[in-house]
């Protein structure tokens, strides 16, 4: 199983490193990522396995979000099953 996380927020120094870190104390495995910096704004959409989570994935995707909120970030975090459902015509 996946899920897509997106961040976004004013651009400082370790965002990708502690969202990285993040993930992987959890258990999730980073498949893909991109990330932009426009002026002084970042963006940046991963791709995560989730297989092999060590927290329920509820649980996982709320940690995730105050951890973005303590760094002046929005994190947003969505399985697969309801991206790939949102997404489809």
């Amino acid at each position: 199983m996946k899920a897509v996380i997106s961040v976004t927020g004013k651009d400082n120094v370790g965002i990708i490193a502690g969202v990285s870190a993040y993930c992987a104390d959890r258990g999730a495995n980073i498949i893909d990522i991109t990330q932009s910096v426009l002026q002084e704004y970042f963006a940046m959409i991963m791709l995560t396995e989730i297989d092999k989570l060590t927290v329920p994935f509820s649980d996982f995707v709320d940690g995730l979000s105050a951890f973005g909120k303590e760094r002046g970030l929005e994190i947003h975090t969505m399985h697969e099953d309801i991206f790939n459902t949102m997404h489809h015509i």
